[in-house]
């Protein structure tokens, strides 16, 4: 009688019912991850443990963080009530170095997972389940260590959150990736998932091999496999087969049905739409009011609206707006004057692809050191040619390095209509500077964001992060770009080209490198930056 009272108890405190299960979170640690996401990291890890249930005969917890190193924080034999993990995991530090996710899930197959760290034997058949939550890209390779982590028999769950690439983490999730794979847009979405979680990794399909070839379906105490709509279960309960509704005559297909796949297909100049019966024009620019001010891209779904150059789409993607254009050039002596001329020679190739007038786009330019000097403002100069005469004529300062007064003078001074800045039209600053600042720029990159101009960072070699997410605006993982050195600027400018393409939204960018003797070998990178502007 005692055993049962305990066994009833036992399926009263936790929704998983004293589920068996050996489960080790992996959790990115790296410098990307800033201290007050660590924290939320950390208070999703409490709410998943809040439904499991955590005894040495039921559900066991490891847990271990990485970034340049792993670092185990309790294995699974460490702990055996839900209590002392929530305090270890709230007494964790914050690593902040690189980002080795495939030598952290190497560790979990080779360590964490055995039964020296508390991993029950293979025959006890206990499911072993890892899950990893990432940030960004792996500095290693994960897709070779995570296929034998799998058939190892570990189940593993990839979370990613911002800018991590789905191809990541599909490589490093269990099949179905629809079952397995999550990507939230920022760490305060993370508890979203944590209801999701709870209905996984309580029911018998998350937790055993079901061999189910389309959907796993719980069911009280079991579970029993289904197949999609189109096709039906054979006999051996688990694969599936296709329908012949082409024959049967109840396809639905809007324009014609392929009986050897038995799929719709639409008549050319037609789109299959995402209910694989009806068909849609691919042009849809000439058959919807689109309400685009210049011109109309469709595509096969649906369509875009662009500006002529010199111009910039509004917030709400139709209309398209003039543009007040700040370049702010760092002139301090650590860019020495052959790279000065470098960055002059950068400004004038993007100034080649604006429209420059007085009803499109306007120019003006700031040189900063110890000092900051205007060397043209907004209203001075009326075309390209004339902007691109006044950049070759701009002189070296060759002193230190102040970006806090660059920003300072060019929200308070830069884009005053006595400077020549137009009401209503959008503002924008692109930045050259080549390493930390010596002064403070949070104050006034806050200002500047408050004042309405919108400004990318892309850092380059030792570019300091903690500056960057200053002075980009919000979203991080939408304005915010990162390059080694300027060789691997193409990376950069294949993000930026997608964003832009994508979101048409102004732009303002930061570029910041200590490694500008190489900056000649990103001259084809100019145009891409201004089809943004």
């Amino acid at each position: 009688f005692t055993h049962l009272y305990s066994w009833v108890i036992l399926l009263w405190k936790s929704p998983c019912r004293g589920k068996p299960m050996d489960f080790v979170f992996i959790i990115d640690s790296s410098r990307s991850v800033r201290p007050r996401d660590y924290e939320k990291v950390k208070a999703f890890i409490e709410s998943v443990l809040q439904f499991l249930d955590v005894e040495h005969e039921a559900t066991r917890v490891g847990l271990l963080q990485y970034g340049s190193v792993v670092q185990n924080e309790f294995s699974l034999k460490t702990f055996q009530r839900k209590e002392d993990i929530q305090r270890a995991v709230r007494d964790m530090s914050h690593l902040a170095s690189g980002t080795m996710t495939g030598l952290a899930i190497q560790y979990a197959m080779d360590v964490a997972f055995t039964e020296a760290e508390g991993a029950r034997p293979a025959h006890a058949r206990v499911p072993r389940v890892a899950m990893v939550i990432t940030d960004g890209r792996p500095q290693d390779t994960v897709d070779e260590v995570a296929d034998r982590a799998r058939a190892a028999g570990i189940r593993i769950y990839a979370v990613g959150v911002g800018r991590v690439d789905m191809n990541t983490l599909r490589a490093i999730g269990s099949q179905p990736h629809t079952e397995h794979v999550y990507l939230v847009a920022n760490f305060s979405q993370m508890e979203s998932l944590t209801a999701i979680f709870q209905a996984k990794l309580c029911a018998a399909c998350a937790v055993v091999e079901h061999g189910c070839e389309h959907i796993c379906v719980n069911l009280p105490g079991s579970y029993e496999c289904r197949c999609r709509n189109g096709y039906e279960l054979n006999e051996d309960g688990k694969s599936c087969r296709r329908i012949d509704y082409c024959d049967l005559g109840e396809h639905g297909c809007e324009h014609d049905c392929v009986s050897t796949s038995f799929i719709c297909r639409c008549r050319r100049g037609y789109a299959l739409n995402p209910d694989g019966k009806t068909c849609t024009s691919l042009d849809m620019c000439s058959t919807l009011d689109h309400g685009c001010e210049h011109l109309c891209v469709g595509t096969h779904d649906s369509f875009v609206c662009r500006c002529f150059e010199g111009y910039i789409l509004e917030e709400d993607g139709s209309a398209c707006g003039e543009m007040d254009l700040i370049f702010v050039i760092d002139g301090s002596k650590s860019l020495g004057a052959a790279n000065f001329e470098l960055v002059k020679r950068f400004v004038g190739a993007i100034v080649d692809f604006l429209d420059v007038s007085p009803l499109a786009t306007q120019v003006g330019l700031l040189q900063y050191s110890t000092k900051v000097r205007a060397e043209f403002t907004l209203g001075q100069f009326s075309s390209g040619l004339a902007v691109k005469e006044a950049v070759s004529r701009v002189q070296y300062m060759g002193r230190g390095s102040m970006t806090g007064s660059a920003l300072r003078h060019m929200v308070e001074l830069s884009f005053s209509a006595r400077e020549g800045a137009r009401p209503g039209v959008s503002r924008v600053s692109i930045v050259f500077t080549d390493g930390r600042s010596q002064d403070d720029v949070s104050k006034w990159a806050a200002k500047a964001h408050a004042a309405g101009i919108t400004m990318y960072a892309v850092g380059v070699g030792k570019a300091i992060e903690g500056e960057l997410r200053e002075i980009a605006s919000e979203p991080d993982d939408m304005h915010l770009h990162y390059a080694k050195d300027f060789r691997r600027m193409d990376q950069v400018a294949d993000k930026l080209k997608s964003r832009i393409c994508a979101g048409g939204h102004h732009l303002g960018i930061i570029l910041i490198s200590s490694l500008l003797p190489v900056i000649g070998r990103t001259y084809h990178t100019v145009g891409q930056l201004t089809v943004d502007l």
